[in-house]
């Protein structure tokens, strides 16, 4: 049985990221959109984030773009709206699909 610390993501910027790495913190998954009535809801998590992350929570964002097309951009199109309009730090990875039969391994 697989667990989510043997999975790889890549982030925004190309890197590529081990979960493994986030062992022994609190992981929030988040699936989200840069152009979707819950956009504004990044800010709530660099809230969450910013007070948190200091006692180990770490918010991982998931773009997405298989609900209504809701995150049309590019990875760093993405990354610098997210920036320049919520003040996202935390840690954005590279869209992904979360559903069907290309769904990121972590979204299986």
């Amino acid at each position: 049985m697989s667990n989510i610390y043997q999975f790889e993501a890549e982030l925004l910027e190309g890197e590529t990221k081990a979960l493994a790495d986030y062992k022994g913190k609190v992981m929030l998954i988040v699936n989200t959109a840069s152009k979707c009535g819950f956009t504004p809801q990044f800010a709530g998590l660099e809230k969450l984030y910013e007070k948190y992350n200091a006692q180990g929570l770490e918010v991982l964002g998931f773009p997405c773009n298989q609900f209504g097309g809701q995150d049309p951009g590019t990875n760093k199109e993405i990354g610098a709206y997210c920036q320049r309009n919520y003040g996202v730090s935390f840690p954005m990875f590279a869209k992904v699909d979360v559903k069907g039969p290309e769904a990121h391994v972590i979204f299986r």
